[in-house]
């Protein structure tokens, strides 16, 4: 067995090397993960809050606006085919909401597509090493 020289490293001094560079590389993927799947998270939060945000506009539009319309219309007709007018409009209303929040929602992806990646071609990395 050889004793390596000065300026050289043994066998033990390598593997611990590619030791610590694959804990490195793991913690870099790990953070890279957490970093992505946030921002995804925080996609998610914007979207949910379009969708409460339009519950309660539309409630509060729909109370107010209905009465008022109702009592409008009741001047011109029965009230209560008044009212059902005002239904389908409000309907109308929380349709378009629902699709322009379902459409942001589709926006989110929670797959961490980087990170993916990386991981792709550090397997690759360490199957050159093997060959």
């Amino acid at each position: 067995m050889t004793v390596p020289g000065p300026g050289e490293r043994s066998v033990g001094q390598l593997v611990g090397e590619i030791g610590e560079d694959l804990s490195r590389l793991f913690r870099q993927e790990v953070e890279l993960a957490k970093t992505e799947i946030r921002d995804e998270a925080s996609k998610a939060g914007k979207a949910a809050g379009m969708f409460g945000g339009a519950g309660v506009a539309g409630w509060m539009s729909a109370l107010f606006v209905s009465l008022a319309v109702i009592w409008a219309l009741d001047s011109v007709m029965d009230a209560g085919w008044a009212a059902f007018i005002v239904a389908v409009l409000w309907g109308i209303a929380g349709a378009v909401l629902f699709v322009a929040g379902r459409n942001r929602a589709r926006e989110i992806n929670p797959v961490p597509e980087q990170t993916v990646q990386t991981l792709k071609e550090d397997a690759q990395w360490a199957r050159d090493l093997k060959n």
